[in-house]
């Protein structure tokens, strides 16, 4: 399967390129260069296979959460890509990629993912790897105050931006259920692929004009004097 991959949710843009099960990616940090940067990196990735567009034969995506205008960014890509060529496009959460990048690098088989999610919050989610060695959601997905997170009664590795920002009260709340924690992990495109790969497998995979955001928060903007620094 020739399958794109794009991830513009956080500061972190990327885009990917699975050929035959392999992955190639292109990755840069960019405070607000998402929509200048990702397109070339396709083309990019394009050219280094020798492929064209129509060679593709799906798309993946960080659906979110993340930033509003990120992911609105990565939508709108494989939306208007997948609707051109008449491909399927696999959504995949944006904590999962975190946890699944983690994974594929160490050895631990359970994750507290955390995503500075802004306001005082933190996008949060438990995930462990499964037999077949994919990260498996673990209760379900929230946007949430860090002292007011839900967790089950297991034990694993903090990972996320939010663990930079709020490491003291997600320590306080999980106690000795944490072993260690890490804050620069962020969604890449590379795990988008290999998680979008095996949704493609699972038949989980929707009609461009299906693939939408996910934002988990429901009031996606405040006023200025509404939120904290």
């Amino acid at each position: 399967m020739n399958l794109l991959a794009v991830e513009t949710a956080t500061e972190a843009c990327s885009a990917a390129l699975m050929l035959n099960g392999k992955i190639a990616e292109q990755f840069s940090l960019t405070a607000n260069g998402h929509s200048k940067l990702i397109l070339p990196m396709i083309d990019s990735l394009l050219l280094e296979a020798n492929l064209k567009p129509t060679d593709l034969n799906g798309l993946a995506f960080g659906c979110g959460p993340g930033s509003f205008t990120g992911v609105r960014i990565a939508t709108g890509i494989v939306q208007g890509i997948g609707f051109a060529l008449e491909i399927p496009v696999m959504p995949v959460s944006n904590l999962a990629t975190v946890a699944q990048d983690f994974f594929d690098d160490n050895n631990e088989n359970l994750v507290f993912v955390a995503m500075d999610a802004r306001m005082g919050e933190i996008y949060w989610a438990t995930y462990q790897r499964n037999a077949s060695g994919y990260a498996e959601l673990v209760g379900r997905e929230t946007v949430i105050p860090a002292s007011d997170i839900e967790f089950p009664d297991v034990t694993g590795v903090g990972i996320g931006s939010g663990w930079k920002i709020f490491s003291q009260e997600l320590l306080t709340r999980l106690s000795h259920r944490v072993t260690r924690y890490e804050v620069d992990n962020m969604p890449r495109a590379r795990a988008v692929a290999k998680l979008g790969a095996e949704g493609f497998k699972q038949g989980l995979a929707v009609a461009a004009e299906h693939a939408m955001p996910v934002y988990l928060r429901n009031k996606v903007a405040k006023k200025e004097s509404e939120r904290q620094p």
